[in-house]
């Protein structure tokens, strides 16, 4: 018997167009591209006779529990996102979908980040999860607001200087 374990927080079920369309074109490469051809190899590997010792089947074989872990994962969560993909009725402060440029006002740098949902994060892009300390300080804030937030590295504290929302998110 397995050791039990509380279940994983789930982050919120927000996403922009642009993340859901590359979540949705992933699942489709993993069932109709990916999937096929590991199980194509997988045959031919079992066909090579003795299992225990081919490592070529022993590979194919986790290959294939991977992706349709992936696979089970990304179809129970596309059913359970929301997508969107509208402006706020505010755009003046800061929700989810907003690009913001931050001045550090320790150092004066800025720094830019977007505000997405969970399944989109991109740290070297500056996508940052709408559930991350620094976006939950950022929501509802104005220009020329100051925001303190507590991150890992420490707490900092910085200045709202833009706040724009990407084309895409103004269709609808």
């Amino acid at each position: 018997m397995g050791r039990w374990r509380p279940p994983s927080e789930t982050g919120t079920a927000l996403i922009t167009r642009p993340g859901h369309d590359r979540l949705k074109a992933e699942l489709d490469d993993l069932w109709r591209v990916q999937r096929p051809e590991v199980v194509r190899a997988l045959s031919a590997a079992a066909a090579e006779g003795d299992r225990s010792e081919n490592a070529e089947y022993t590979y194919r074989k986790k290959q294939l529990g991977g992706i349709d872990r992936r696979v089970r994962y990304l179809s129970k969560r596309l059913s359970s996102l929301k997508v969107v993909d509208t402006r706020p009725s505010d755009p003046a402060a800061i929700y989810f979908g907003a690009t913001v440029e931050l001045e550090d006002l320790a150092s004066g740098g800025t720094v830019a980040y977007r505000i997405v949902g969970p399944d989109e994060t991109d740290a070297p892009q500056g996508w940052i999860s709408i559930d991350s300390p620094l976006a939950r300080a950022l929501l509802g804030k104005r220009m020329d607001d100051e925001v303190r937030a507590a991150l890992p590295s420490g707490e900092v504290t910085y200045c709202v200087v833009a706040i724009d929302y990407p084309a895409h998110a103004a269709s609808s």
